[in-house]
């Protein structure tokens, strides 16, 4: 390890890293522009410039690596400084360049407050410039409804094309001209159609790139800020939201190494807007066969009517895909005082059962482990929709090389669709996965011969009558190529539900005798099931519960509060303090931002409410009573940013079950990115990016003018 004297202190460092990293190990801060940690370098702004004691002029920290640093002549270690008056002089040169043509527009730009460029002119600026030409002036361009440009601003740090290109894998972004006809353009006139474009916003050191939907909206010293857990998919990505009073303005990415990183999808952080349209604030109930506004004693009244009025055979429960644990907790509870045995969580109706192991529904190798496998195979999703921060993390280990992979299905236009790496079309149905479970596929041999190989299996392979059959068969094939052992388990499910693995620790799945999702709603039509409670399930068309009386406990007006009898309007996600458990099984905890609107509650205070109507109290009057209940149920609940693995065994039992593969074809189960939930079909900005993508396909959808 090589070892250096910086700023007279001497430490030691590890092969093959920057110098600027080995400054920031010593404790010297080094301003920068264009350098970012997980972005190759440019060495474009020099701003990082230290002194290297002997050398003639100074060194850009950020392109130098400290084995190029040779030890004097006596043997000692060579000596950088960072807070010598060379260092300072140099400093101050390449800010005066970098303002010569920067437009005074601090007091109008959206960046102020949080600009790289603004802090750093405060240490390295001066008073006045010596430049007396005309500022360099750059046409806007519109690059779509997310990202707002203003071009005149940008100091050409290429951090945006570089994120793109190397972690977006969609390289829309480019230079073009030279010296001062250098722009950063689109290569063609069209907006950036990249699930992940809006981090360019965070990453622009200056007020180039803001966010078009949040322009002019709030300055970032009005805002609260918490800390949570995004909900959109079921990766768990760690978020901030920003709140001014009642309402989120802005929605941030939080670091997490294991599972976003520093990233998050746009529709993460573009659905604020959705939070606040079509909310539902106060009870209603159906009369007349219309809904009518009433008090909260009114809508008990009708449910515990209802129940009265039926047998606990003919009650049935679904739980929706952004349910908190606590009131899936809350809502089981209910129900098994109710002695109802009919409740599910799977209301897409994947054959996934949490009696075969904690292994047969999470992602096994978790979101940091793709990283060190070196095969894997995809069978019925589309990572890059279902999962976008996954996917990232796919095309990262991909970047690295030695990474074959292989998709089955899930792929709306087959080898054609772009997931943002190279990978070989296998075939779109159970007949290509027969094919590679026998061997007679050259993939077999790919998988068979990696060290750690891993098999990902989404939604749209087990959301289907053959769900249990298909998911026998790739746990079969993970145990015939060695994907399954000891020390790594290549068996994962790829979840698209933030409140799916919970559900499933939770056991919010059917009792003795009791009916899952499509049973129940098969009922339902056959006039044997008379009551359904509905939490949050809004992905089954109203018309499929038949005459059934329907009570929806929600946020947004959407399919399910259309079809209720009764609506309870309950708290979003950025509303109340609530346990998420993402798709790789780890527990987390959400914060509560904002206050939800009217008279809506927090889910599961509504339902222990309820409970004392229903003569089914419930044993907790508060959240931490609630909490201690479910933790003593469900231990790993309580070991927060945790995982609880499941047992390799388990996989060999699955392998066991068997059955007759169906003919259908994979499909993903996400066929919109943008229009995944409640909260999304509400927005007006993802209503924008739907039609947008629509447009580009030549379909038409309810979104056009």
């Amino acid at each position: 390890m090589p070892t250096l004297k910086i700023n007279g202190s001497e430490i030691e460092v590890p092969d093959g890293i920057t110098l600027l990293q080995a400054c920031e190990m010593a404790g010297a801060e080094v301003p920068r522009f264009c350098y970012h940690e997980r972005l190759s370098i440019a060495g474009n702004c020099r701003m990082c410039l230290v002194e290297w004691v002997g050398a003639p002029k100074p060194q850009a920290s950020c392109a130098l690596s400290v084995n190029d640093l040779r030890p004097n002549r006596d043997g000692s270690p060579a000596e950088i400084r960072t807070d010598s008056e060379v260092v300072k002089k140099a400093r101050e040169g390449v800010m005066e360049f970098l303002l010569i043509n920067h437009p005074l527009d601090c007091p109008i730009c959206d960046q102020g407050g949080e600009c790289d460029l603004q802090d750093q002119a405060m240490s390295y600026g001066v008073d006045a410039s010596r430049y007396a030409e005309n500022k360099r002036a750059v046409e806007e361009k519109d690059i779509g409804a997310l990202v707002k440009t203003t071009m005149t601003r940008c100091i050409h740090c290429t951090r945006c094309i570089r994120f793109v290109t190397e972690i977006a894998g969609v390289p829309e972004l480019g230079a073009t001209g030279r010296g001062e006809d250098m722009e950063i353009t689109t290569y063609l006139e069209k907006a950036m159609s990249s699930e992940l474009q809006g981090n360019v916003i965070d990453l622009c050191p200056v007020g180039a790139l803001t966010s078009k939907p949040y322009a002019f909206s709030a300055r970032p010293w009005e805002l609260h800020k918490t800390e949570t857990i995004d909900v959109m998919d079921a990766v768990g990505s760690n978020i901030r939201i920003d709140t001014r009073g009642r309402e989120v303005m802005r929605v941030m990415p939080r670091l997490h190494e294991d599972i976003n990183e520093e990233w998050i999808s746009d529709k993460s952080r573009f659905i604020w807007d959705g939070l606040r349209s079509q909310r539902l604030d106060q009870p209603y109930v159906r009369k007349g066969g219309k809904l009518e506004p009433a008090s909260w004693q009114e809508a008990f009244a009708a449910i515990a009517k209802a129940v009265s009025g039926t047998k606990p055979e003919k009650m049935a429960a679904i739980a929706g895909d952004l349910s908190a644990a606590e009131d899936m907790f809350a809502l089981k509870g209910l129900m098994d005082n109710l002695g109802v045995a009919n409740i599910d969580c799977r209301q897409d109706g994947a054959r996934l059962d949490p009696a075969l192991g904690r292994s047969s529904y999470i992602f096994n190798s978790t979101i940091a482990g793709i990283e060190d496998a070196d095969c894997l195979l995809l069978v019925g999703c589309n990572p890059r929709f279902e999962a976008a921060m996954l996917n990232a993390r796919i095309r990262k280990r991909w970047l690295r090389g030695d990474f074959p992979v292989g998709v089955i299905g899930g792929l709306s236009d087959g080898a054609n669709t772009d997931l943002t790496y190279d990978f070989e079309y296998l075939g779109a149905g159970p007949e290509s996965l027969s094919e590679v479970r026998s061997g007679k596929h050259s993939f077999f041999k790919k998988l068979k011969s990696a060290k750690k190989p891993m098999i990902v299996i989404g939604q749209g392979a087990l959301a289907r009558k053959d769900g249990a059959t298909v998911l026998s068969a790739v746990a079969t094939l993970a145990v015939a190529c060695g994907a399954v052992g000891p020390n790594w388990n290549g068996f994962n499910i790829l979840h698209n539900a933030a409140g799916r693995v919970a559900g499933l620790d939770l056991g919010f799945v059917p009792g003795e005798n009791g009916r899952d999702m499509e049973a129940i709603v098969t009922g339902a039509m056959a006039g044997e099931i008379d009551f359904i409670y509905l939490l949050g399930a809004d992905e089954i068309p109203g018309d499929r519960f038949g005459k059934a009386f329907v009570v929806y406990q929600g946020t947004h007006g959407d399919q399910g509060a259309h079809r209720a009898d009764v609506i309870l309007p309950g708290a979003a996600y950025t509303e109340k303090s609530g346990t998420y458990v993402n798709t790789e099984g780890r527990a987390q905890m959400a914060n509560r931002g904002a206050f939800p609107p009217g008279d809506a509650r927090e889910d599961w205070a509504i339902l222990r409410a309820l409970s004392d109507v229903l003569d089914a109290t419930l044993p907790y009057d508060s959240l931490s009573q609630l909490r201690t209940a479910m933790f003593e149920a469900v231990p790993h609940f309580a070991r927060i940013e945790q995982i609880e693995p499941g047992q390799p065994e388990d996989i060999g039992r699955i392998a066991k079950i068997g059955g007759r593969l169906g003919k259908s074809l994979f499909e993903s189960a996400v066929r919109d990115f943008y229009m995944t939930n409640p909260i999304c079909r509400a927005s007006r900005i993802m209503a924008g990016q739907s039609a947008a993508k629509a447009a580009e396909r030549g379909e038409a959808t309810g979104t056009d003018g």
